[in-house]
């Protein structure tokens, strides 16, 4: 590929689990899951977006639910430090195994 062809780069996301201390729980639809990852994205303009996937703490198999990630500092700090390691690893690649 040469430099004048045009790449487009449609999607950058990688998963982090959340460390047990910040993990929470949220409900939805009578059903309360605990959130143990999390999805962050890069967006095309450079800003990032995260998702928070869990499953029910009641078990089953109950399906792998998103949420919205609460605004807390100790949660913006993981999905930054996450962030800067992906892009430190991607920077580094040793291109296809």
């Amino acid at each position: 590929m040469s430099e004048d062809e045009d790449l487009v780069i449609s999607a950058m996301a990688i998963n982090v689990t959340i460390p047990e201390p910040l993990r929470w729980t949220d409900s939805r639809r009578d059903q309360t899951f605990r959130l143990d990852t999390l999805n962050v994205r890069m967006l095309p303009d450079g800003h990032l977006a995260a998702k928070a996937y869990g499953r029910p703490v009641d078990g089953g198999r109950g399906a792998y639910v998103s949420f919205s990630v609460p605004d807390r500092p100790e949660l913006a700090a993981l999905v930054d430090a996450a962030a800067h390691r992906a892009g430190a690893r991607w920077a580094a690649h040793r291109g296809l195994g």
